[in-house]
């Protein structure tokens, strides 16, 4: 056996295990933050895309409303019982919808 082989068997083994509690702290890190994340924002942009008028909707800032236009980016929110009262705001600032109930 060749000396060189013996030093190039055991550099790859030491950089084997330097590296590997990387990768393991890459995979935990993966799952328990990267892909919740990414299916809450699935979910997220699945409610906002249901969105339509006559929805009662919760706002980030805490303000309850309901919707009276929807356009591609920006909904029309009617805020309170003050019928004058309606702001323009983008789609992802919407945090719940209640549907209206349906009467039958």
């Amino acid at each position: 056996m060749n000396l060189p082989a013996i030093f190039l068997a055991a550099d790859t083994a030491s950089m084997l295990a330097t590296f590997l509690p990387i990768i393991a702290m890459f995979l935990v890190f993966y799952f328990l933050v990267m892909r919740p994340q990414k299916k809450q924002q699935r979910e997220h942009d699945a409610l906002v895309a249901s969105v339509e008028i006559g929805d009662s909707i919760l706002t980030t800032s805490g303000f309850y409303g309901v919707i009276i236009d929807v356009m591609p980016e920006i909904v029309i929110v009617e805020f309170g019982s003050n019928k004058n009262c309606r702001i323009p705001m983008k789609r992802e600032s919407i945090v719940s919808v209640e549907k209206p109930k349906k009467e039958s």
